[in-house]
């Protein structure tokens, strides 16, 4: 087993693994070409998470450029299975109450980076299955769960525990397990059929059930106030100034408001009838999660 990597990468997430590493990049084929040259199954995992705008233009590199490469490489090796690890947010939202799927078509503003960049990266993948790539998408929810150094989903947790959240908006997620998105993973790549999608989702929950879900099982505060939308727009215009200056990620941005209001939500259906997959009780991946961290001294 290998990996990818750039020379300058944060190895905490692979601490302790017994793999081969490679150095490359996504923009460089070459480098890609070389990693994957004798291997028969490809993950591709990488992207930049990033729900700010000031990212926009990386991520357009990254997640579809560097998608293109990867695809290409694939072909040249020629790779058996490709899983390409895109996300609940490359899929659209529904506004009749049902829960979204793996055909719910991309409805999302082509003005939101992260989302729009999964979404054209989708496009890449497909491109290759139809020159012959057997490719498998996989779409996680908000992962949580160890060895999430960068705390994408679990800053969630953390801020709970904090008490520094301080409002909350309408809307849902969905959060899922990190386990049960690696067995997504490794399903898909023995069984999971060419160019379809998977969604590895996990508990559909309002935003303000997964804070007050949160403070129940590991403690903390949860916020009492619903923001007013209007508010909140304003707020997340003057972060994004901010971080338009500074060049920092700012705490709430346009891009991270934009699903405000919305339940996006979404079934596991195909996946749990096709993969053999299971969600973990969000209560349980809560805990394991903030365990983790604990065991990591990252909870203070």
């Amino acid at each position: 087993m290998r990996i990818l990597r750039r020379d300058n990468s944060d190895l905490r997430a692979v601490r302790g693994l017994n793999v081969e590493h490679f150095i490359g990049d996504l923009l460089d084929k070459n480098s890609l070409i070389r990693a994957m040259a004798g291997c028969d199954t490809v993950f591709h995992t990488a992207a930049i998470v990033a729900i700010w705008k000031g990212k926009k233009q990386e991520q357009e590199q990254i997640n579809v450029v560097g998608t293109r490469n990867v695809i290409e490489a694939a072909l040249i090796c020629g790779i058996k299975k490709l899983i390409h690890t895109s996300s609940i947010a490359a899929i659209g939202y529904r506004t009749d109450g049902q829960l979204s799927d793996e055909n719910t078509p991309f409805n999302w503003s082509t003005k939101l980076g992260y989302k729009y960049s999964k979404y054209l990266a989708e496009v890449e993948v497909l491109k290759g299955v139809e020159k012959g790539l057997p490719a498998v998408i996989v779409n996680p929810g908000i992962i949580i769960g160890a060895r999430d150094y960068r705390f994408h989903g679990g800053k969630l947790i953390r801020d709970v525990k904090r008490g520094i959240i301080p409002f909350y908006l309408d809307g849902g997620m969905n959060i899922v397990y990190v386990d049960d998105v690696v067995f997504g993973h490794i399903q898909a790549a023995k069984i999971g059929r060419v160019g379809e999608r998977y969604i590895l989702g996990g508990n559909n929950v309002t935003i303000k059930e997964s804070f007050d879900i949160t403070k129940e099982v590991i403690g903390g505060r949860s916020p009492k106030i619903k923001a007013p939308p209007k508010l909140v727009r304003i707020i997340a215009k003057l972060f994004d100034a901010f971080g338009s200056i500074t060049g920092i990620q700012p705490w709430v941005s346009s891009d991270l408001v934009a699903n405000m209001g919305i339940n996006d939500w979404f079934s596991s259906d195909k996946a749990v009838r096709e993969l053999g997959y299971k969600i973990t009780p969000l209560k349980e991946a809560i805990m394991k999660t903030y365990e983790w961290y604990k065991e990591e001294g990252l909870t203070k």
